[in-house]
């Protein structure tokens, strides 16, 4: 029988493979985000799309060049999770 140790270990582990897979992305959104605020407010140009459009664009080149390894590191965390399935079972 799985305890409640071991549940707390898949949720940590979860938490931490989401968090190292969702943190490129984001901080890539984040500073592209920032970069573009500064500008608008050094040019006083308040224009919705130019912030928008550019997040879209970054995160999208982020996810093809760094897509691989996210995809390797949830497939690895899922595959880990699928051998110890019948401990759990246990």
């Amino acid at each position: 029988m799985i305890t409640q140790g071991e549940i707390l270990d898949i949720a940590r582990d979860t938490f931490y493979t989401i968090i190292m897979t969702a943190a490129p992305p984001l901080l890539i959104s984040l500073i592209v985000g920032l970069v573009i605020s500064v500008f608008q407010t050094v040019t006083s140009i308040q224009e919705q799309t130019l912030t928008f459009v550019p997040k879209i664009l970054a995160i999208f080149l982020t996810l093809m060049l760094i897509g691989s390894w996210m995809l390797d590191n949830l497939t690895g965390f899922m595959t880990n999770l699928w051998n110890n399935f019948a401990l759990y079972l246990n």
